[in-house]
């Protein structure tokens, strides 16, 4: 994990407290801040700071955005982030658009119509530049009503319509059995579901990489251990500082936090060189992301996936979210507890 800096702050009820004051910020794994709290998100912004509560030992802590020079955000619904796009002109960032469609199967009942976040992800794209949003078909399950050609032709359905729009596909395969939680909700729901074959996931990157001659995308797997790069599928690294340095290379302080030289020269151009393995260990084994802070908390989304690893339970999960509305933008977590 991470050690950032650490500053003292002052909170609003003019209590001193130690804070994380980190460089990057994720937003977030762990709930969907863009979709439920992207007011709370640029409130606590403003406010220079927000607590977070760690979902192993219960411990609060603080993280305060003094030191924050670019933002990870990661959504399945980031229509909201539309009403802040002056807040976001101002800021170095990216998002992570979970574009799935599992309409007909019910497996995501509190997002928007497919049609309606086709919409959305252009009008970010329009609004923000190609590139800044990438397309994350997450996670590819199958089930007793889903088969491999059924995800082949969501995915091209989608794709179709995304050509112009997007420079990059994520996916990953669901991984039932390693997560407790998933496996959980999806026997509670009656989610008749299947684990995936090693020659069923070669059997999806070769059709995949075959659709990909019209769209001509890159093409990444997130926190998978196969190797499909014979199909031109490399592993992915969501939080990611190839990003980074590309719309924010002239961040000095980011530069040098991620250990990156940039070179100049009058016969071969612009070159960049990285002088720092800055990838987060505390990941997932198979996982590529560099380090950030995450400022997510479990049992926070609404969305009811049945799959989800984030919520205990969709009772809790509309519970808190309940909570945090009825606080507005007073609190200093999403759950809106304020002690």
């Amino acid at each position: 994990m991470a050690q950032w800096q650490k500053i003292k702050i002052t909170r609003e009820n003019g209590e001193t407290v130690d804070a994380q004051a980190p460089i990057i910020i994720s937003a977030s794994r762990s709930t969907d801040i863009p979709a439920f709290y992207a007011d709370w998100f640029f409130h606590r912004l403003k406010q220079g700071y927000s607590a977070w509560t760690n979902p192993f030992n219960g411990v609060k802590s603080y993280v305060s955005y003094k030191n924050a020079r670019f933002f990870v955000f990661w959504s399945k619904n980031p229509k909201p982030l539309l009403d802040h796009i002056d807040e976001l002109k101002k800021m170095n960032f990216y998002i992570q658009f979970t574009l799935n469609d599992y309409v007909s199967e019910g497996l995501e009942k509190g997002v928007p119509s497919l049609e309606d976040r086709i919409e959305t992800f252009k009008q970010l794209v329009k609004t923000f530049g190609k590139g800044r949003v990438i397309w994350r078909f997450d996670p590819l399950i199958l089930t007793d009503k889903i088969t491999i050609d059924d995800l082949l032709r969501k995915v091209e359905n989608i794709g179709d319509q995304l050509k112009n729009y997007t420079e990059k596909l994520v996916f990953s395969f669901a991984d039932i059995a390693l997560y407790k939680k998933v496996k959980s909700n999806l026997e509670k729901n009656n989610i008749n579901y299947s684990e995936w074959t090693e020659n069923q996931m070669f059997e999806f990157a070769k059709s995949l990489s075959e659709l990909n001659q019209k769209w001509h995308f890159q093409l990444a797997t997130c926190g998978e251990k196969i190797d499909i790069s014979q199909f031109g599928i490399q592993h992915n690294k969501c939080i990611d500082d190839d990003l980074m340095i590309r719309f924010a290379k002239n961040d000095k302080v980011l530069m040098d936090y991620l250990g990156v030289e940039i070179v100049n020269s009058l016969f071969e151009g612009e070159k960049i060189i990285k002088k720092k393995d800055n990838r987060d260990k505390g990941q997932r084994q198979f996982c590529g992301c560099i380090i950030s802070k995450d400022i997510g908390e479990y049992n926070t989304c609404p969305h009811l996936c049945e799959y989800c690893y984030a919520n205990t339970s969709k009772e809790l999960a509309v519970e808190n979210y309940k909570q945090a509305k009825q606080l507005g933008l007073i609190s200093e977590t999403i759950t809106g507890k304020l002690c």
